[in-house]
């Protein structure tokens, strides 16, 4: 049985055919093509925009979702996670989407599970949802020719899963990855290039996907306050100058301190064209775990 733990479960073929279908599914209302089907999201930590399109992609597909409460689980009455997740397995779901801090988690489940698992989120570790609508993202915005383009990464390396995601796969399809940030946020991955500051690097980039400061994974006050790290890290008018750069992010974006207010409006962003396509991303990658590897 295939799971969705990282984006390297997928080939590079498989991962072009998942576009396919998600290009159909970007200009579709509605399908039946899950219909009969049950979808459990079963999220550990918050999440809006990522539960909320697992949701919709399950409705639009014509599945029944069950979002369960975990802070009101039997978790909360001393039952482990392993044997939540078995039990929520032993109602016979269709697939279990999950978020859990724990990095390794996903993993440990797939040989007590009868159906797939979807990572929506683990730990520091990996998000390969967002990796893959990110790469969808770049590729629909460059028509196919991803080959050669260069992608800064800005920010909170050290703690997003997104950067990790996104750092294994889109060298995979030719790009290449520069990361940005300050000491304190740099990645211990020295296999990637790594620079201190976006003026160093922005005459030769075509993305710029900026990064939310995640505060809430540190045990270390790095800054006196948000705005001392937005002075150097902060997109803005000012950094893009005129160039042609595609501005991403994958949410929450705190304003004027991951990207300017200007930016926010600016052409050049695609963060609500990120949201539109994670959709549709996880439209096609539930048609191919649930229906297609059943064909």
């Amino acid at each position: 049985m295939q799971h969705l733990i990282s984006t390297g479960d997928f080939t590079k073929d498989e991962i072009l055919k998942l576009f396919d279908d998600a290009r159909i599914f970007l200009d579709m209302e509605g399908s039946e093509v899950l219909k009969g089907k049950v979808i459990v999201n079963l999220f550990f930590e918050n999440s809006t925009r990522t539960r909320g399109a697992f949701e919709m992609a399950a409705k639009r597909l014509g599945a029944s979702v069950i979002s369960l409460d975990v802070g009101t689980s039997s978790t909360a009455k001393g039952e482990t996670i392993f044997d939540t997740v078995m039990n929520i397995n032993a109602m016979r779901p269709d697939a279990i989407i999950i978020r859990h801090s724990d990095c390794n988690f996903h993993r440990t489940l797939v040989d007590y599970v009868d159906c797939p698992i979807i990572n929506a989120g683990a730990g520091k570790n990996a998000h390969p949802t967002q990796a893959l609508l990110d790469l969808f993202t770049i590729t629909e915005h460059f028509d196919g020719q991803t080959e050669g383009k260069k992608v800064a990464i800005v920010g909170d390396i050290k703690s997003s899963r997104v950067a990790g995601s996104n750092k294994k796969l889109l060298p995979r399809f030719g790009m290449e990855v520069v990361f940005v940030a300050p000491d304190c946020f740099k990645s211990e991955d020295t296999e990637y290039r790594q620079v201190d500051n976006i003026s160093e690097i922005i005459d030769e980039i075509d993305v710029v996907m900026s990064l939310r400061t995640q505060l809430e994974r540190h045990n270390e006050i790095y800054f006196q306050s948000l705005h001392d790290y937005a002075k150097d890290y902060c997109i803005t008018k000012d950094t893009f100058g005129d160039r042609d750069i595609l501005l991403l992010h994958p949410g929450p974006v705190n304003r004027n301190v991951d990207i300017s207010d200007e930016m926010l409006v600016d052409p050049r962003n695609k963060i609500l064209e990120q949201v539109r396509n994670g959709v549709a991303v996880r439209m096609a990658v539930l048609k191919k775990l649930v229906v297609d590897q059943k064909k």
